[in-house]
């Protein structure tokens, strides 16, 4: 056996699994627990391909976890880079209306963000949004100035050291391919071999559906996943772009649109789009897997999301398939911005849970079984509120583990 008497592992060595690793350590520091990630890093899925914003919780319905954990996530993040040397930078976002029908959204969006407890939203006239970002191109607009950006590859390395410190352990390499339940233990089976547990708490981001089904919960969604393509804006035309500009949201969908970001590894990304890929950590197009396209083709909630969105659909892989489509929706908000400005950026993978009648589920999922927790689905603010996220979970924990 690889691991035994174990009192708990973690699943997943993403930012929320580390989170919450060293959230119940914390609190319980004679606890044996362990945590399993299948990549030979950390932060390499969702965490590690992201744009590395730190959300303010403008968006978010208020009462919904995204709101609860938004606005206190923002705060603990932000605290958290700064007591731990993680370099941060509090930018500013401006969400852009550049036509008539925008402009009641962005009047409920301050509405929305002042009811979540945003700190210093404004609602800017076309002068005072370029006083802001000189070039963008607005009727009005919404700005959060304590939006910012950091590398959540390095907060998530800082988790794992502090982990590490406390006594945890991480296991690299390690695929989760079965489990069992013998004498009210749980024993985990992997690619390198078994390891006994008390507990477990699934925290796998784009295979926690599978996850929970090895562990006996069959959870009335599937994992879905949207590749998000970026461009970066080369050197000379990163001047066009002070801190974050994003576009006026659709209300009905989870994505934000093609946007322009500043980041912390050193560049100004555009996008992303929003398509379907054929394998869960498909981060190119070339990247296909017949499993995980299959579960996808044969998910009725999938036909029924697309008979739904059929023209979203279409319009992404149009937008994706040609760059001057791409370019067209970043000139809506800075109409300088040409083709030969970008060049090929990076991507991402969103793990999307969609319900089986078609829905798109966007708020936080988390659910129990026996002697498990399960983080079925952990959209943006994930990252910026992990730390508040970490603490919700260890507080699940102490209730249904009894820790």
């Amino acid at each position: 056996m690889l691991k035994k008497d174990l009192d708990l592992v973690i699943i997943g060595g993403g930012i929320i699994g580390l989170a919450t690793a060293n959230d119940i350590l914390k609190r319980n520091s004679n606890l044996k627990i362990i945590v399993i990630e299948k990549s030979s890093s950390v932060a390499s899925q969702q965490s590690g391909h992201n744009s590395g914003v730190i959300h303010s919780g403008i968006y978010y319905k208020p009462g919904s976890f995204k709101a609860q954990f938004c606005v206190e996530g923002r705060a603990s993040m932000t605290e958290f880079c700064e007591n731990n040397e993680i370099p941060v930078w509090t930018c500013g976002k401006l969400i852009v209306a550049t036509k008539e029908s925008d402009l009641p959204k962005i009047d409920n969006l301050f509405k929305r963000g002042t009811e979540n407890n945003v700190e210093g939203l404004k609602v800017l006239s076309s002068d005072e949004s370029k006083e802001i970002e000189p070039h963008v191109k607005s009727l009005k607009s919404l700005y959060a100035p304590k939006t910012g950006i950091v590398n959540y590859v390095k907060v998530t390395e800082v988790y794992a050291d502090h982990f590490k410190d406390k006594g945890g352990q991480i296991l690299l390499d390690t695929d989760v391919i079965g489990s069992q339940s013998v004498n009210n233990k749980i024993i985990v089976k992997t690619n390198k071999g078994e390891i006994e547990t008390k507990k477990v708490i699934n925290c796998a981001g784009l295979h926690s559906d599978r996850i929970a089904n090895l562990f006996g919960l069959k959870a009335n969604l599937k994992i879905i996943p949207f590749r998000g393509e970026y461009y970066t804006l080369k050197k000379a035309k990163e001047y066009l772009v002070k801190g974050l500009i994003y576009p006026v949201p659709n209300p009905d969908l989870p994505f934000l649109g093609v946007h322009f970001t500043n980041t912390m590894k050193g560049y100004v990304e555009a996008g992303p789009n929003a398509v379907l890929a054929t394998k869960r950590e498909g981060y190119r197009k070339r990247d296909i897997s017949i499993k995980d396209a299959l579960e996808t083709f044969t998910y009725g909630g999938f036909w029924k999301l697309l008979k739904n969105d059929w023209k979203t659909g279409l319009w992404e892989i149009n937008r994706s398939l040609r760059k001057s489509v791409f370019v067209n929706s970043l000139r809506e908000l800075i109409p300088e911005i040409n083709s030969n400005d970008l060049q090929s950026g990076g991507s991402g993978v969103r793990a999307q849970a969609v319900a089986s009648n078609g829905d798109l589920i966007d708020d936080f999922k988390i659910e129990t079984s026996e002697n498990s927790i399960h983080v079925l689905n952990a959209p943006s603010p994930g990252a910026t509120a992990s730390l508040v996220i970490g603490k919700y979970i260890g507080n699940l924990a102490s209730k249904e583990f009894g820790f």
